[in-house]
């Protein structure tokens, strides 16, 4: 037996009880006639002492040798410590250690292993097995454990089956590149890994599964940042016979459990936003509503003057930012300079200060009198104190840099506190996306997306204008899932597949066996996938990912801790029938 008990359980009720610990040690202070060494596992620290009048010069001798991460195990008695410490669960006993096993030496690491830690991301990451000893990983990793636990519980509580799909797939265009693994046994043909189990879970909806989960890996060869992996997981699920409300409803309950048993949360309120108001009021199809500022558009009360800049706008669109009259000049141009950074790509920004006597200064005084700058301030609701920044252009491009800015301004202003959480359904997405670049139209969720009842009709006279019967679930402004309701019968996916520019040919080589599926009885079906590593994130309070992954890759998708990818050798190429040609 390597222990009798963990490093992080014992308490004054096991005074003189003797135990065993082992773990690994976290550090030690050297008195020379006393050794105090702090043991560390997965459950927390116990400190250990060493103490020559009552123990061995041995034994004291063993300990003063110990390094950083030395694997050891012990035997003693827990005793009462004499200077407790109140912020350990342990810190009312130590271990008067009678017993010193080491089980393994360790080199010393290359960073320290504590909660802030002297280690860069890229040491961290090639050291991830050392890093993941460190609280913050170690605790993001079983805090994702009990949220997958937790969605487990709630799907098989409400009679979805747990089912596995294949990874080794057909490559099919579904918006990023497959990665793609070549077949031994059939040369020259390739598998590729799944984007997501979409066609399958269809599938088992034609097979009468009626509801299906899994908590599944996914794969896409896409240009990578902070906050995506090549490969990641998403909580997917799929319902027979339901409309869009039935599933709401059902993924309502589930963030509703998770945010519960998981934060002790309670959250009445998922409102529902049309996309067209969330680009309209937001700027985007995610928006964060723990904060207002919401967008005026101003084209009405902007493009009456001799202000050019307004006048040949497609749309002329501001935000009320709280307190911002406050700022300086100096900290307005710093937030010009940052609209004008390549990631935002602004020309600049028009601004106006609400005085607090009700009366208005702008930056563009030149053009504007009090009157105009009063409906400024009304229609992006501004009140004296405020500051109304302004931007303008083509329409999609003034949205998406007004927002980037309401963001940030949020971020600076902490108005995105990560204990609140404000989810919010978006529903009735556009159906087909126009590529500005070819001029066709492309799925905006996948070709398998139902148009909403009754407007089938118009992919032919205005594809653009069809609505999908699809929503996405945003929390604290972000995308933690999305679905729709599925097309479920031959003809009608034979019309989508004809208005994304599949042939007939191209149609069936790709997607012939779900077309020949739904020959056989296909149910009304629907589904959702959550991404799970957004969402665990997003409930431990943090942005980013990668914290909450064990063995996240790094922005240019490499694992640098087992270096790969990596090239195979000539023989294995000569099995695959592939030959390389590498550009120089």
């Amino acid at each position: 037996m390597f222990r009798s008990h963990n490093c992080g359980e014992l308490t004054a009720a096991n005074i003189n009880t003797e135990v065993t610990l082992s773990g690994w040690v976290q550090k030690s202070r050297d008195k020379g006639f006393i050794v105090w060494v702090d043991l560390r596992d997965r459950y927390g620290l116990t400190q250990l002492v060493f103490d020559e009048e009552r123990t061995s010069k041995k034994l004291i001798e063993q300990a003063q040798n110990l390094g950083r991460e030395f694997v050891i195990q012990v035997t003693g008695m827990v005793i009462e410590r004499a200077s407790k410490n109140p912020n350990m669960p342990t810190g009312d006993i130590e271990i008067l250690v009678s017993k010193l096993t080491i089980l393994n030496e360790s080199m010393l690491p290359p960073f320290t292993i504590e909660d802030k830690t002297d280690g860069g991301e890229d040491i961290r990451m090639k050291y991830r097995y050392l890093d993941i000893r460190r609280n913050p990983v170690k605790n993001s990793l079983i805090f994702r454990s009990k949220v997958s636990q937790e969605v487990r519980n709630y799907l098989s509580n409400e009679g979805f089956i747990e089912v596995e799909t294949p990874y080794l797939i057909k490559s099919t265009p579904e918006g990023a590149r497959d990665f793609v693994v070549p077949s031994r046994m059939n040369q020259g043909e390739f598998y590729a890994l799944p984007q997501s189990p979409q066609t399958f879970k269809q599938l088992l909806m034609v097979g009468g599964m009626d509801k299906y989960f899994q908590i599944v890996k996914c794969f896409r060869d896409e240009d990578l940042r902070a906050d995506r992996q090549p490969e990641f997981t998403q909580i997917d699920c799929e319902m027979a016979f339901v409309e869009q409300e039935d599933i709401l409803n059902v993924f309502e309950g589930l963030t509703r459990h998770l945010l519960k048993e998981v934060n002790g949360v309670e959250v009445e309120k998922f409102p529902r936003m049309l996309y067209d108001d969330a680009m309209r009021l937001y700027g985007n199809d995610k928006p964060d509503i723990r904060f207002g500022m919401e967008f005026g558009e101003l084209n009405d009360v902007a493009q009456h003057k001799d202000f050019g800049v307004f006048n040949t706008a497609e749309l002329v669109v501001g935000i009320a930012v709280p307190g911002g009259n406050s700022y300086t000049r100096k900290d307005i141009d710093k937030l010009i300079n940052w609209l004008k950074r390549p990631q935002v790509g602004a020309l600049g920004m028009v601004y106006s200060r609400c005085n607090d006597d009700g009366s208005y200064k702008s930056s563009v005084d030149k053009f504007y009198d009090q009157d105009d700058l009063a409906k400024w301030a009304e229609v992006t609701g501004a009140k004296p104190g405020d500051l109304v920044c302004v931007l303008s252009g083509e329409t999609n491009k003034v949205r998406a840099q007004l927002s980037a800015l309401r963001m940030e301004l949020a971020e600076r202003l902490g108005l995105r506190d990560p204990k609140v959480f404000a989810p919010l359904w978006v529903i009735d997405f556009p159906l087909l996306e126009l590529d500005e670049e070819t001029g066709h139209y492309h799925a905006m969720h996948h070709p398998f997306t139902s148009p909403k009842p009754g407007q089938l009709e118009l992919l032919d006279s205005n594809p653009g204008d069809v609505k999908a019967n699809a929503y996405d679930l945003v929390l604290n402004g972000n995308e933690i899932g999305g679905g729709s309701i599925r097309i479920h019968d031959k003809e009608t996916q034979a019309i989508m597949f004809k208005h994304l520019g599949f042939t007939e040919e191209e149609a069936k080589a790709q997607f012939g066996f779900l077309m020949d599926a739904f020959q056989y009885g296909a149910p009304p079906h629907g589904g959702l996938a959550f991404g799970l590593d957004r969402l665990v994130a997003i409930l431990g309070g943090q942005e980013t990912i990668r914290d909450f992954i064990a063995f996240p890759k790094n922005n240019s998708g490499r694992d640098v801790m087992i270096d790969a990818p990596a090239p195979i050798d000539e023989q294995q190429l000569t099995e695959l029938s592939l030959k390389l040609n590498l550009k120089s």
